[in-house]
């Protein structure tokens, strides 16, 4: 059967749809700090697009608030503020609650499988020292449980929430007291999603989210 081939429409709304994850991931991971000038000939080579999708794609990141345009001298990166952390953090208080709360109510027995397979590996890995494979072990804790609540909506706010704070949270979990912390918050929260208690789920979800927020932003202060 022969491969059809997608209209221009199509191929255009991929390309800016990959111009500007990519964008949004440098931008929120600091490899593209606040203040950066972002030139479109320096981007455009080291995409490889054009600068039509590239001047969409930064067009939408300023309606996200990521960068600043100003005519004839092109976008500046704004990133993530402190502020910007702290105010995400508050609506994660309330999403993580519900998330783990709907969890315990909804999980699958494979499920539960996998999340009490993250903890220990996170047990693990926290055992190497290795800070960055813990923090994917944290996003994958938080996202079982979000697909575990069974609704979308939820998980759609709570996966672009996180992303936005990814940095904020390596940084956070470099320090020594915190990952033993996290792995002892995690355990409570999993065991409280294996008896079905949404609201004990809940109530430890908040706490979790709570510390971790401090954490972050004790490690914002000493910038």
């Amino acid at each position: 059967m022969a491969s059809m081939d997608l209209p221009d429409n199509e191929k255009g709304r991929g390309l800016r749809s990959r111009v500007f994850r990519e964008l949004e991931h440098n931008i929120i991971t600091g490899k593209y700090p606040p203040g950066m000038a972002l030139t479109e000939k320096q981007l455009c080579l080291e995409l490889g697009v054009s600068r039509t999708p590239l001047r969409e794609a930064l067009s939408q990141l300023e309606l996200e608030g990521l960068v600043q345009s100003t005519p004839n001298k092109g976008a500046v990166v704004l990133g993530i503020s402190s502020q910007d952390i702290d105010d995400i953090y508050t609506i994660k208080l309330e999403l993580e609650g519900l998330a783990a709360k709907l969890a315990a109510e909804r999980i699958k027995p494979e499920e539960l499988t996998e999340l009490e397979e993250v903890v220990s590996m996170t047990e693990f890995y926290m055992g190497k020292g290795n800070v960055d494979k813990v923090v994917e072990l944290d996003s994958r804790f938080h996202d079982i449980i979000c697909k575990a609540s069974k609704n979308r909506p939820l998980r759609d706010m709570m996966s672009n929430y996180h992303n936005f704070v990814k940095l904020a949270r390596h940084k956070s979990l470099t320090k020594p007291e915190r990952i033993p912390m996290m792995l002892t918050e995690h355990r409570k929260i999993m065991h409280a999603i294996a008896k079905g208690d949404g609201e004990l789920a809940s109530q430890l979800a908040v706490e979790h989210i709570s510390k971790a927020r401090v954490s972050i932003a004790k490690v914002l202060h000493e910038k």
